[in-house]
């Protein structure tokens, strides 16, 4: 039994994590756009019905399948500024991650990056959509200047920011109304971001990409200390990169190259699971639990060696992908013993998101994973713009000399992964999620449940999730009941709520396209049946004028 329902059409689907973005998004393909044209309306309203997840300023990844069979995969994420340096933040004494003294890199006008996914969408748009800019952004405008009811889950996110939203004088007149948080069922306008939305939809990406309107963020930020500049903007290219193959037990599967880690390590997680038999093993059983866990740390630990941005460093995406080297990790597991991992590569010198996922009956599939980074960003709002900044500066690492070490110019590293699942060249599935370091391994997860455990597409979205990279296991409510079986082998069980964010997705088979959104966020996946009348036929008005 799962929470939600999947969605079933013929001419078109669209499923994201707002009703109300996937509501415009299937308003395009009613008007006879195709994916493209359905997932940039999508992600423009996402910027005002989900804004603690993905903006203006924000950047992602647009995965795409064309009608020929071809994929894309358009880089529209964050760079660091020009003005950037590997040193301009004190990492923390002592911590084992990315922070900073004072929160620097995730906190204030410092920690915003240059932002890619105006840029992208766009692109998106121009090269595979089939309608106006204007157009597309028609919803999200709409939204913005007339308002929407705010859901229990924005509303929640709100009220656990309460104290960060009240140091910004624009988020807290926004979200904070008379000094409470905004509750669900409140009617939320965005006057400033729907003025946004309009110059863009008017002067296109050039508007925030060197135009006035950029020129009014950077110089707010500039204002408040942080690096990002007009240049920054006006500089911005989205790149074109080819996606990362794999394949597991007859089926392809396709995902996001570098700078993404996500594609290389879901291969290889793949690549090491072939060789067990999941299929085999309960779902739930702390026997294939331990395998996940396992699998992940490997991952991990391989990722923190050899991951970044290919433009800076020698990512070695074959070695990763290699199946040798997955059968030499594989041989390393203990079957019973939880361990502790280190890379088996030689390391490189030198988060809160949204999805979305749509289709139409052309055989153009879109997967796109977009994000601000943390929720609500850097917690800061450019004045008379309604836009929050990103703070992807978080996602490089303060020490420099490393692989993920800010440079100028340099693409953030990110675990988004809007992925494909094949098989003989016909797609079956395009999902993605939200969820920051947790989203690939979420998605290997899906695949998992497809092909080894026969789900559904709902059901796979749905079904329980579990995490480590290296440290505690995250484990799923789904999966209590193997917790204590798992301690037994060693792990450092964590019970959460949640792993990873709102999980969607697109089912592509057999001429029927299938919609699934999970529990986790506000997800809706909107079909379209029927479609256009049939070819020649006619309204006789002279019938219609006769008594019924």
């Amino acid at each position: 039994m799962t929470v939600k329902q999947p969605a079933t059409g013929s001419w078109g689907m669209v499923a994201a994590n707002h009703p109300l973005a996937a509501a415009a998004g299937a308003e395009m393909l009613a008007g006879g756009g195709n994916a493209a044209d359905a997932a940039v309306a999508t992600l423009f309203a996402l910027t005002v019905v989900e804004p603690m997840m993905v903006g203006l300023l924000g950047g992602g990844l647009s995965h795409v399948r064309l009608p020929d069979g071809r994929h894309v995969v358009l880089d529209g994420l964050a760079a660091a500024p020009a003005l950037a340096r590997p040193d301009q933040f004190t990492p923390l004494p002592g911590a084992a991650g990315l922070e900073t003294v004072g929160e620097a890199n995730a906190v204030g006008a410092g920690a915003v990056a240059s932002a890619g996914a105006v840029a992208g969408w766009c692109t998106l748009l121009g090269r595979y959509g089939t309608m106006d800019l204007a157009d597309v952004m028609a919803p999200a405008i709409r939204y913005a200047a007339r308002g929407f009811r705010v859901t229990p889950y924005l509303a929640d996110c709100t009220a656990d920011h309460v104290a960060e939203l009240s140091r910004d004088p624009g988020l807290a007149a926004l979200f904070l109304p008379g000094g409470s948080p905004v509750r669900a069922g409140d009617r939320l306008v965005q006057g400033a971001a729907a003025d946004s939305l309009r110059a863009i939809a008017a002067e296109g990406p050039g508007a925030l990409h060197g135009g006035a309107l950029g020129r009014i963020v950077a110089d707010h930020i500039e204002a408040r200390g942080g690096t990002l500049r007009i240049n920054d903007l006006a500089d911005f290219t989205v790149r074109e990169r080819a996606p990362v193959r794999g394949t597991y037990r007859g089926h392809e599967v396709v995902a996001p190259p570098p700078p993404a880690s996500s594609g290389v390590h879901i291969v290889q997680m793949l690549n090491i699971l072939e060789g067990f038999d999941l299929g085999g093993m309960a779902h739930r059983s702390p026997q294939r639990l331990h395998l996940l866990a396992e699998v992940l740390k490997i991952a991990f630990a391989d990722r923190a060696a050899a991951s970044g941005d290919p433009d800076h460093v020698d990512v070695p995406v074959a070695a990763i992908t290699d199946r040798a080297y997955a059968d030499a990790r594989r041989a390393a597991i203990d079957p019973a013993r939880a361990q502790s991992w280190s890379s088996g590569l030689a390391p490189l010198s030198e988060a809160h998101t949204t999805h979305m996922t749509a289709a139409d009956a052309g055989g153009m599939a879109v997967a796109s994973t977009q994000t601000i980074n943390s929720l609500f960003g850097a917690r800061i709002m450019v004045p008379g713009t309604g836009m929050i900044g990103n703070n992807n500066m978080f996602l490089f690492d303060p020490r420099p000399g490393r692989a993920l070490s800010i440079a100028p110019g340099k693409r953030v590293t990110t675990s988004q992964a809007p992925s494909f699942v094949l098989r003989d060249g016909k797609p079956l599935y395009a999902l993605g999620l939200p969820g920051g370091l947790r989203i690939f391994g979420a998605v290997m997860q899906a695949i998992l449940n497809l092909v080894d455990h026969g789900m559904t597409l709902q059901q796979a979205v749905e079904a329980p999730r579990l995490w480590t990279g290296g440290g505690p296991l995250e484990l799923e409510p789904g999966y209590a009941a193997a917790a204590d079986a798992l301690r037994g082998m060693g792990h450092d069980v964590l019970p959460v709520r949640t792993v990873g964010g709102g999980m969607n997705g697109v089912g592509l088979a057999d001429g029927l396209l299938t919609g699934a959104a999970c529990w986790r966020a506000d997800g809706t996946p909107v079909a379209l049946g029927g479609g256009h009348a049939a070819p020649g036929v006619r309204f006789n008005p002279e019938a219609a004028a006769q008594p019924e």
